[in-house]
C-alpha cells in the first residue's frame, strides 16, 4: 500500500462516523429532496395561478437568476466545503462552516447587488422583481449553504427541519403576496421565507457566519473552487443552449415535447438529486475507511441510480394506461411518450456518471473532474444539436442519450486515472485539519 492510501487510511480512527450510518444518511438525503422538491413544486404552481403569463414569465426570469447564483455559490464555496470537511473533527467543521457560509452570503450580496443596479435602471415589474430578487438573494444563498454544511457534518435531519420551516414559511408568506399582488411581492415573499430559513440554520448550527473571511476561504480553496465553478457554470451553459437551439431547430413544440418526457422521470429524478446531497460526504468518509471502499461505495451509487432509472422508465413504458398519461399530460402524452426510452437512456447515463463524479469530489482531484465536465458538455451540446438538425425532438433526445453514455465512460476513465495519482503521489496536505495563517483570524 502507498505512502499516500496508508495516511487517508489511517484516519479511519479519527473519523466519527461509520459505514452503519450510510443508510441513514442517505434515508435523510432523500427526505430533504422531497421537502425541497414539493416546495419548489408548490412555488411555481401557486405563483403561476396567481400570476397571468407576463408576470409568471418575469418571476422566472428571477429564479433563473437564483439557478445561476447557486452555481456560482456552490462552486466556490460549498462543494469545497462538503469535499475537503466531511466526517472531519467537530472543531475543523465548525471553522471551515463559519468561513464557508460567509462566502456564500458573500456571493449573494455581490450577484444581488448588480441584480439591484440592473433593476434601478429598468423600469416596470422587471425592475421591481430584479430588486426584490437582490434584496433576498444573500439569504437564499447562506440558507443553501447550511444545507451542504449540515450534510459534511454528518447532520442531514437538521437539513431536513431547515427546508421544512422554509416550506411553512414560503406558505404563510405567499399568502400575504397573493393579496398584495405584483411579482415582486411574490420574489419577497420567497426569498423572505428563505432568508428565515437561513437566520434557523445559523440557529441549529450555533455558528455566525464570517463574511469577511471570503478572500481567505476563496484563496485557501482556489485549487477547487476554480474548477468547480467552471464545472457547475458549462453545464448550466450547454443545458440552456440545448434547449435554446431545439427550439429554433425544430420549433417550440419540440421544447414541449422533451420537457414533457423528462416531467415523466422526474419523480425519480428528485431521488438521484437527494442521494446526490449525500453522495460526496459519504463517498470522503469511505476514503478514509480505505480505497476499495470507496470504490465499492462509487459503483453501488452508479449502479443504484443507473438500475433505478431504468426500471421506473420502463414502468412507465410498459404499465401507464394511456387514458392516465393524457390526464398528466393531455397532448403532449403522445410525443413525449415516445421520448421516454432514449430520455430513460440519458438519465441512467448520468446516474453512472453520479458514481465516479462522488469518487472524484472525494479525492479532491479538480483538474480530472473539470476535463470530464467540458468533454461531457461537448458532448450534451454536440449530440442535443446535432440530433435535433438529423431528426428534431426525437433526434435530440437519442443524441444525449448517446452523450451521457459517453460521459460516463469519461468520467470512470478519469476516476481510474485519479485513483492511479493517489498511489503515486506522497502524503496530502491535511486541510480539514490545519488552517493557514492567513485564515486563522478568520476562522477563530
Amino acid at each position: 500500500m502507498s505512502v499516500a492510501v496508508r495516511y487517508r487510511a489511517s484516519r479511519l480512527g479519527r473519523a466519527r462516523w461509520g459505514r452503519h450510518g450510510t443508510t441513514h444518511r442517505l434515508g435523510w438525503g432523500l427526505a430533504d429532496q422531497a421537502v425541497s422538491s414539493l416546495t419548489n413544486f408548490l412555488l411555481v404552481i401557486f405563483v403561476a395561478r396567481s400570476l397571468g403569463p407576463r408576470d409568471f414569465g418575469i418571476f422566472s426570469l428571477a429564479y433563473a437568476t437564483y439557478g445561476f447564483s447557486l452555481s456560482v455559490s456552490r462552486g466556490v464555496a460549498t462543494e469545497p466545503l462538503v469535499v475537503r470537511f466531511s466526517g472531519v473533527a467537530r472543531e475543523s467543521w465548525r471553522g471551515a462552516v463559519r468561513v464557508a457560509s460567509g462566502t456564500a452570503a458573500t456571493v449573494g450580496c455581490v450577484i444581488g447587488a448588480t441584480c439591484g443596479l440592473v433593476g434601478l435602471a429598468t423600469s416596470g415589474a422587471v425592475g421591481g422583481a430584479l430588486i426584490a430578487l437582490g434584496i433576498v438573494l444573500p439569504g437564499l444563498l447562506l440558507q443553501d449553504s447550511w444545507r451542504y454544511a449540515f450534510f459534511a457534518a454528518g447532520e442531514g435531519r437538521k437539513s431536513f427541519l431547515n427546508d421544512l420551516a422554509w416550506g411553512l414559511a414560503l406558505v404563510l408568506l405567499l399568502s400575504f403576496a397573493a393579496h398584495r399582488g405584483g411579482v415582486a411581492w411574490f420574489v419577497f415573499a420567497w426569498g423572505g421565507a428563505g432568508g428565515l430559513a437561513a437566520l434557523l440554520g445559523a440557529f441549529q448550527a450555533r455558528i455566525r457566519p464570517r463574511p469577511f473571511g471570503t478572500r481567505a476561504w476563496l484563496s485557501q480553496q482556489r485549487e477547487l473552487g476554480a474548477r468547480y465553478l467552471a464545472e457547475n457554470l458549462s453545464m448550466s451553459a450547454v443545458t440552456q443552449l440545448r434547449v435554446t437551439f431545439l427550439g429554433l431547430i425544430a420549433g417550440l413544440s419540440a421544447v414541449g415535447q422533451v420537457r414533457a418526457a423528462e416531467v415523466l422521470l422526474g419523480p425519480w429524478l428528485a431521488v438521484v438529486m437527494g442521494l446526490s446531497m449525500v453522495a460526496v460526504p459519504e463517498a470522503a468518509r469511505a476514503l478514509r475507511r480505505s480505497v476499495r471502499a470507496l470504490v465499492a461505495f462509487c459503483i453501488a451509487l452508479a449502479i443504484t441510480q443507473a438500475v433505478g432509472v431504468v426500471a421506473w422508465g420502463l414502468a412507465i413504458m410498459l404499465l401507464l394506461p394511456d387514458q392516465l398519461g393524457v390526464r398528466l399530460l393531455g397532448a403532449l402524452w403522445v410525443p413525449a411518450s415516445a421520448l421516454i426510452l432514449p430520455t430513460t437512456l440519458a438519465f441512467a447515463g448520468i446516474g453512472l456518471m453520479n458514481g465516479a463524479n462522488a469518487g472524484l469530489r472525494a479525492l479532491a482531484a479538480a483538474r480530472r473532474s473539470l476535463r470530464a465536465t467540458l468533454v461531457c458538455a461537448c458532448a450534451y451540446l454536440t449530440g442535443g444539436v446535432g440530433g435535433a438538425a438529423v431528426g428534431g425532438a426525437a433526434g435530440s433526445a437519442w443524441g444525449i442519450a448517446a452523450a451521457t453514455g459517453t460521459g460516463a465512460v469519461v468520467w470512470w476513465w478519469q476516476l481510474r486515472a485519479g485513483l492511479r495519482d493517489l498511489h503515486r503521489s506522497p502524503a496530502p496536505p491535511d486541510l480539514s485539519e490545519t488552517v493557514q495563517p492567513d485564515m486563522k483570524a478568520t476562522l477563530l
